[in-house]
């Protein structure tokens, strides 16, 4: 089987969390603090806190700032990991708007009228890794009096006007779950230049060992890490340049042979944007394929062997939110890409036979179901 993730675990890693299984400390101690200070000194940021995933440092980060019930946050229907979820976990409403259909990210022209007097933020993600508008996006929010949030969970590493990622939100998110460049099993970072709001969120993400017996004014959520994949994280971090460059390589290989495979649109990169680090792999199907014949084509890769899956099922559709009260037709440009988007396996363990395998199976399978050449 050919897995759409595999980590990229060396013996480095492997001797160090070994040295840490020997340790006396498993649960969050001095690892956690090296892993946060080396990640901050990584984005340029003051401030780092270590959690448990990134959709609970959005919760922490919601919290911190004292959002939730009768409040609204904006945020994308569109992206593969669904931190977003946060916003609905934390009791305030999220108001979904679309994306530019280049990008996947958020279109700032389109958020301006979701505004409403009970908006308190703005939740925008670097989907796929490709960064977000974010000149547009801090204006709105400057100008609108709004917390700007930036989901950094599929970018790690790319670069906006040359600045890494993670630099343009008030606090902005990260991921450390499959399939992320860098994986430490599960665990994210939340990182921001606000020393208070820092350590608000520190407070509120779990209670050091000397404090479990202590009067806190707020309930913890307990959403720390372990110093076990803090280790980890941290010797990924180490070599998270050399990752990228092995995910690079890959990226070129796929680009070689997916020329030959007609009707699917180019990889789009922004005029603002200096590097992508794509988070997966994926295929942009002409407008002739359906929803269905796309799942069709997942089916039949996966008769190969070949792992791959939809990128991604737009929050607006799922029970949980249409209960809210949306419904398919709300976000037009979201729906069309996500219908017609086939994530492929991405990971520095690919061979370049894999990678033309793995096309041409696609490029058959579509065949097969009877969609043929189509113009995006």
């Amino acid at each position: 089987m050919i897995p759409l993730s595999d980590p990229d675990i060396s013996l480095i890693e492997l001797d160090r969390v070994g040295e840490t299984l020997k340790s006396p400390r498993l649960s969050q101690g001095p690892m956690v603090e090296k892993f946060e200070e080396a990640f901050a000194a990584y984005t340029n940021r003051s401030h780092a806190i270590a959690v448990s995933s990134g959709t609970m440092g959005l919760l922490l980060g919601l919290d911190a700032l004292e959002i939730g019930p009768g409040d609204e946050v904006i945020a994308s229907p569109y992206s593969w990991h669904q931190v977003q979820h946060a916003v609905a976990l934390s009791g305030a409403k999220p108001v979904f708007s679309d994306i530019d259909y280049w990008s996947g990210t958020l279109d700032p022209a389109k958020i301006e009228e979701k505004i409403t007097e009970s908006t308190r933020a703005i939740v925008a993600g670097n989907t796929n890794g490709h960064p977000a508008a974010w000149d547009a996006l801090r204006g709105i929010a400057g100008r609108r009096g709004l917390a700007l949030v930036e989901d950094s969970t599929e970018a790690i590493g790319s670069t906006y006007r040359d600045i890494k990622v993670g630099k343009f939100g008030d606090f902005s998110l990260f991921d450390f779950s499959q399939p992320s460049a860098l994986v430490c099993g599960e665990g994210g970072m939340v990182v921001t230049d606000d020393k208070d709001l820092a350590s608000r969120i520190r407070n509120l993400r779990s209670r050091q060992l000397g404090e479990r017996f202590s009067l806190m004014a707020r309930i913890p959520w307990q959403g720390g890490m372990s110093d076990l994949a803090a280790t980890l994280g941290l010797a990924q971090l180490e070599r998270i340049e050399e990752i990228l460059e092995k995910r690079k390589t890959i990226e070129a290989w796929y680009y070689d042979h997916i020329r030959s495979f007609e009707g699917i649109k180019d990889p789009y990169i922004g005029e603002d944007v200096t590097s992508v680090n794509w988070f997966l792999y994926l295929v942009h199907l002409g407008t002739r394929f359906s929803k269905s014949s796309r799942d069709a084509i997942v089916n039949d890769l996966k008769t190969e062997e070949i792992e791959a899956a939809a990128y991604c099922q737009p929050m607006h559709l799922q029970p949980g939110y249409q209960q809210m009260g949306y419904r398919k037709g709300n976000f037009f440009v979201t729906e069309k890409v996500a219908d017609r988007t086939l994530a492929l396996p991405f990971h520095g363990h690919l061979s370049e036979d894999q990678v033309g395998f793995i096309v041409k199976t696609a490029k058959d399978a579509s065949l097969n179901v009877g969609a043929g050449a189509a113009i995006y």
